[in-house]
């Protein structure tokens, strides 16, 4: 089997030891995490071109793995035309990070509150912040906010776009077992503190990206939309469903 994978380079490393694990032959792709961050709708923009660039392909594939969650229904309305597409059971990469929905459910009911970060958050999120500020405005001071807007209007603003921070008490390192060295758990410990968060590391599971990468996906993990079909979000345990495109 050959299969083409399209990914976020928040979660490269985890995704390239599926790869060098895999028993077919993976081409991959590996798209920037600003794509998440612009909205759903550019996302899924950007995800299809990439899908229908590689159908056009005179490369065929067998499928097509996505090495993403559901982000914010980011994935939900992508089209499979010719190839079939395979993605986790997953709302984001937290859950594929963590192994399972079970397993980020468990942790998230016991420690609510919670903000997190992966070497791969640590490694390309900085690089991340002067989009963050052009498309939300977080990341800007109370004075630079004040001298822009006026005392009354800046101090409103600030307040609103840090309110997020308010939210949470902790952040948690999910260490895949992969990292090359300790720093970006320092980083993130470095963070918590400068917050005023506890910190915790715990373990995470590589399970869901070797099995995107093995070729034998399970339904319960795994939904694979066949041709003609398109990605649909659910409310339910299943997350995702292919639906039929009409003609």
């Amino acid at each position: 089997m050959r299969i083409l994978l399209i990914g976020c380079e928040v979660i490269i490393r985890e995704l390239c030891d599926a790869v060098a694990r895999s028993p077919h032959v993976v081409d991959a792709r590996f798209l920037s995490k600003g794509l998440h961050d612009r909205g759903a709708r550019v996302m899924r923009a950007g995800l299809q071109a990439a899908i229908d660039e590689a159908e056009a392909d005179a490369q065929k594939y067998d499928a097509i793995a996505l090495g993403y969650g559901l982000c914010g229904n980011g994935l939900a309305g992508l089209e499979a035309r010719s190839v079939p597409l395979v993605l986790p059971r997953a709302h984001d990469c937290i859950t594929l990070l963590m192994g399972s929905r079970i397993e980020f459910e468990r942790y998230f009911q016991d420690h609510p509150g919670v903000y997190y970060r992966s070497t791969g958050w640590v490694e390309r999120g900085a690089d991340l912040e002067p989009l963050a500020r052009t498309q939300t405005g977080m990341g800007y001071t109370l004075d630079a906010l004040t001298e822009r807007y006026g005392e009354d209007n800046g101090r409103f603003l600030y307040d609103e776009l840090t309110r997020y921070q308010q939210a949470y008490t902790q952040l948690t390192f999910i260490e895949t077992g992969i990292e090359p060295d300790g720093r970006c758990e320092a980083e993130a410990r470095v963070e918590a503190t400068e917050k005023g968060w506890r910190f915790e590391k715990v373990r995470g599971d590589l399970g869901l990206f070797r099995g995107l990468l093995a070729g034998d996906w399970d339904e319960a993990s795994f939904l694979v939309v066949p041709p003609g079909h398109r990605i649909v979000a659910r409310a339910d345990q299943g997350i995702v469903a292919a639906e039929r495109i009409s003609s």
